[in-house]
């Protein structure tokens, strides 16, 4: 596997190994594993907490890509929508990171032993109350990724330039008021060579803030997220 990390990859590891997420919902939990400050999943972990994977590789021309699913158009919520693989912690995960891959292995086929978990970044909080932790991992290999996608719930699967969720390239935003806040809905456009997709509020808030970590700067526009999605719960 050496053979297959280049130097900036692993370089860009460790620095992420480091970073401690600024946020009382990630660190009031005792930490499973001190370095990469995972949390141990609650005794009454409920159906409010799930966890998605931020999966990294690196393209033939060094670029880093992240990857991303289209739900399924038979799902009973946000069908056909853009997605991180994850979903909901399930009884017998230890931690986020657990249920992070479970999902993605269960969803596209994503072999757990591939993926090299760096870090987990602030949790964000859904407007159904669901609190998401989003975990960052690295695909040293992706021509080892054979996908197999669970067709119940994924229609497809692609990858997109990380590097994108910071850019105004190919991007519209709207604007929507709550509780007296004006804050922004964030679109992206991405073209494959099968089909468009449309990344957009959840989604690519996560993928905005992952980018932002990454590339150790903000993004070229305002990120004038909603405030509930920053809300802390247990």
């Amino acid at each position: 596997m050496a053979c297959n990390r280049s130097e900036r990859l692993m370089k860009l590891g460790e620095r992420l190994r480091l970073y401690s997420p600024i946020n009382t919902q990630i660190q009031q939990f005792v930490p499973k594993n001190q370095e990469l400050g995972v949390n141990q999943i609650p005794n009454n972990t409920n159906s409010n907490r799930a966890a998605v994977l931020v999966c990294l590789f690196e393209d033939p021309q060094g670029h880093l890509r992240v990857i991303l699913t289209k739900r399924a158009s038979t799902l009973s919520s946000h069908s056909g929508e853009v997605a991180l693989p994850g979903g909901k912690v399930e009884e017998g995960d230890a931690d986020d990171i657990e249920t992070a891959l479970r999902e993605a292995e269960e969803e596209i086929g994503l072999d757990r032993s591939l993926v090299d978990v760096v870090t987990v970044l602030e949790s964000f909080t859904a407007k159904k109350g669901i609190t998401v932790i989003p975990v960052v991992g690295i695909l040293w290999d992706r021509n080892a990724f054979n996908p197999l996608i669970n067709t119940a719930e994924v229609a497809s699967i692609f990858d997109a330039p990380l590097e994108m969720f910071l850019k105004d390239e190919n991007r519209r935003e709207q604007e929507f008021e709550h509780m007296g806040y004006k804050y922004v809905i964030h679109f992206f456009d991405h073209q494959t060579e099968n089909e468009k997709y449309i990344i957009w509020a959840f989604t690519a808030a996560i993928l905005i803030k992952a980018a932002s970590v990454v590339y150790q700067r903000p993004p070229d526009f305002q990120d004038r997220r909603p405030r509930f999605w920053n809300r802390s719960r247990q």
